[in-house]
């Protein structure tokens, strides 16, 4: 099966995007072919901004362009959105609630070779703790162009979280992607895996293999973090015996932590989290990382069978 990065699938959405509406315009800090918003300053060269390296002045000309009634996505690595632009995030976008699309790319461990410095595992954590943002992650390409598009109709500011390594397509073009919905990819009633990111293919594959072993794993993609779809965790609670979730960030403040948060108070039941075990990263193929840091489809089957 064909793969594609959802940082390139990002690209192709702008550029679909842009000629159905034309407030959308286009910023990025000099990195435009690596975010590849190139795809969409290609075709609308006059609605595309690069400010340079200067990731607070990204955030700050997206702000102004908002204000003005212009709907902004903005660009660069997760690392430089999240991290060094955090204060204006914060106070120029979300404290206001402007209307502002932060989309960075080349989020979690899969950035490879970059290493730990360039690898961003505490952006959804970071985004999720500022009021009013929507946090958003894609699973594939699909997911990743439906969530474009429902961005840019949503009023206020949204962080989508974009990755490097090519993956493979779990939806089709029929699928309906809305903010603050989860769906259910298999049915399962021993365990629940709730995944997001390029988790989602390997949890879908762990299920598999659980299968053939006799043991009836649910699949859950959560594309969005923020605000988080609660009554899909209580159904699971209720139906399976434990909760596993699985993400390319840190266990801390990323999906399992707001799992774990929403179940403690809502549905009580054992969690489970796979993620980054509070380390940075390393440098090496993508995945590479994902066998070196335990979060490879048979890492998902070997943690279920332990919790069983």
């Amino acid at each position: 099966m064909a793969k594609k990065a959802t940082r390139d699938a990002y690209g192709e959405a702008l550029a679909e995007l842009g000629k159905v509406n034309n407030k959308i315009v286009v910023l990025d800090a000099d990195l435009s072919k690596s975010t590849k918003t190139v795809t969409f300053q290609k075709v609308f060269p006059e609605r595309h901004i690069n400010v340079g390296i200067a990731e607070a002045d990204l955030i700050g000309t997206a702000a102004g362009l908002a204000t003005a009634g212009m709907i902004p996505f903005a660009s660069t690595f997760a690392m430089f959105a999240a991290g060094r632009a955090f204060e204006q995030i914060r106070n120029t976008v979300a404290y206001p609630k402007l209307n502002v699309k932060i989309c960075p790319t080349h989020a979690g461990i899969t950035v490879g070779e970059d290493g730990g410095s360039h690898q961003s595992i505490e952006d959804l954590a970071l985004m999720r703790a500022i009021p009013g943002m929507v946090v958003l992650s894609p699973c594939d390409a699909t997911e990743t162009k439906k969530m474009i598009f429902a961005a840019a109709e949503y009023n206020g500011p949204v962080y989508v979280r974009l990755g490097r390594l090519p993956v493979e397509d779990v939806f089709d073009d029929s699928y309906n992607f809305q903010i603050g919905k989860a769906n259910t990819l298999v049915e399962g009633t021993d365990v629940t895996i709730a995944a997001t990111g390029l988790l989602v293919q390997e949890a879908m594959e762990a299920a598999k293999q659980l299968k053939a072993e006799g043991i009836s794993a649910r699949v859950l993609n959560f594309g969005t973090i923020k605000p988080l779809d609660g009554e899909i965790l209580k159904k699971a609670s209720q139906e399976t015996k434990f909760i596993l979730t699985a993400e390319e960030h840190s266990i801390i403040g990323g999906l399992g932590g707001a799992v774990a948060e929403y179940v403690s108070e809502n549905c009580p039941t054992k969690v489970i989290r796979m993620g980054i075990m509070d380390r940075f990263g390393e440098s090496g193929k993508g995945e590479e990382m994902l066998e070196k840091f335990n979060l490879t489809a048979k890492d998902i089957v070997k943690k279920v069978k332990e919790n069983l």
